[in-house]
This record gives C-alpha cells, structure tokens and sequence, in this order.
C-alpha cells in the first residue's frame, strides 16, 4: 500500500495522462467485462434498455401530450419526448453507474497502481452502450410516423459529446464522493429522479416563460436536452441560445471540476475504499 502511494505521490500530472493511454487495456478489459455482464446469455438486459425509455415515453405523451396537451414543436409528440429522453436516460445511467465504479472494483484498487480515472470513464461507456440501443426506438418512432429529420441531424454528434461531458464530469463527483462518504449511493436515486422532473424531458423548455428561460438553463441538461431536440427535430424546433450557451458554459465547468476533485481524491481511494 505504502509503495502505491509513494509511486502515486511521485508522477507528474503529465505522466498520469500517459498512464491512462498505456492502461487502455485496463480500460477496455473493464468497460467490456460490464457490458458482458449486463448483456451476455439474458434477454432482459437488452430488452430492459428498450423497456425503460419506451414505458417513460408513453407516460409523459399520455401525460404531457394528451390530457395537458402541450405543443410539441411540429413534430409527433412521441419523437418530441424520446429526443429527450435520450440524452437524459444517458446522464441518469452514466451518474447511477460511475457512482458506484470504484466501490464494485475496491479489490482491484486496493492491490494495483494504475490510473483510477479509468473506472468511471469505463462506466459511462456501458451507459453509453445502452444509449445506442435506446437509439433503436427512436429510429422505429420516426419509421412508424414517417418523420425525416432535416439536415440539423448532422450536427447532433456534437450534442452527444456535450451529453457526454455531462455524464462525465457527473460521474467523477459522485464516484469520488462515494468512496468518502457512502452515503451518497442513497441520494443519486433522488437526484436522478428529482432531476427528471426539472428537466424538459417530457415537454419543451420552450413553454418556461422567457424571462425565466436563463434561470432554468442552470441546469446544465436543460442546453443538452435542447440541442438534441434541436439537431432531430429540426422544423419549429429551436434553441433559446443564451440558456444553451449557459448550460455549456456549466457542463465545462462540471467536467473540470470533476476531474480536478477526482484527481485531488484519487491518492486517498486505495487507503479509504
């Protein structure tokens, strides 16, 4: 123990980064042994990936669409609800399974020097799995009401690396917290839920009275959200720009500070966990 931390305690910031480029296999052994777990020999797995979102969706279209009867920006309010369901479903996920990361491979970290950033980036990448497989009802919703996206849909691989950077920077709190205080595991079910709920998942931030529009973008998923709706949309979708640019600004800021915090934690993890 005592010689991981003096291995730890004498590497460069610079050197760390190339560490995690010579343990991509650690990575890849990691990410891929989850994603076997989940889906390997089971049907549920895959079909629990599909099952979620999909009942979620017919909830907040009965909900939202029918008895409130909100606009839906042109488009099947169905597809309106799954564009953002999608980038949310890939945050809640990602937040859930990083939390956890270092905890479940306490084994591993405690015996061997290497990069702890590995783990949670290994973990969004599982949610991110499931992402694309949640991507397979969308695509069945826009074949089923005939919806072709414009050209915006080309831009939407920048929404998802924005996403991404949310889970991200997310995941790296919560983890690091968790090896600290574990009493954490309780409350990302609560932020995940509260979130869904102060989110525009079921409706467009669009109905926010636009002198509260800014407040609203404090929550950084509030731009992702919208710039997915934005990028498939397409037609009477639009980006309220100054909020989304807001949001931006914050998911940067939680990606640093995620990596800063985690990085300040990480020499404690082995001691702790």
């Amino acid at each position: 123990m005592n010689k991981e931390l003096i291995i730890e305690a004498g590497r460069t910031e610079r050197q760390y980064w190339k560490d995690i480029w010579r343990y991509r296999e650690l990575f890849y052994f990691l990410a891929w042994r989850d994603i076997l777990v989940r889906y390997k020999q089971t049907a549920i797995g895959i079909a629990w990936a599909l099952i979620r979102p999909f009942l979620t969706m017919v909830v907040f279209t009965i909900v939202f669409g029918k008895l409130a009867k909100l606009p839906s920006e042109g488009a099947p309010y169905p597809i309106l609800v799954f564009a953002g369901m999608l980038p949310w479903q890939f945050f809640a996920n990602a937040l859930a399974e990083c939390s956890n990361s270092l905890i479940d491979n306490a084994n591993l970290i405690a015996k061997v020097y290497f990069p702890r950033l590995v783990v949670p980036i290994s973990a969004v990448i599982v949610s991110f799995v499931d992402f694309l497989i949640s991507g397979i009802i969308l695509l069945a919703l826009m074949a089923w009401y005939n919806f072709v996206p414009s050209w915006r849909i080309l831009t939407l691989p920048i929404f998802i690396i924005i996403a991404f950077a949310a889970a991200m920077g997310g995941g790296l709190w919560l983890s690091a917290l968790n090896v600290q205080f574990r009493d954490f595991r309780y409350i990302v079910p609560f932020i995940v839920q509260f979130g869904l709920y102060i989110s525009p998942v079921g409706f467009s931030s669009s109905i926010v009275p636009l002198q509260w529009r800014w407040l609203y973008s404090l929550n950084p998923m509030v731009g992702v959200i919208d710039g997915f709706r934005w990028a498939i949309i397409g037609g009477e979708s639009s980006i309220y720009w100054l909020g989304f640019i807001l949001s931006l600004g914050l998911v940067i800021i939680l990606l640093i500070s995620g990596i800063w915090y985690f990085r300040r934690m990480e020499k404690t993890f082995a001691d702790i966990i």
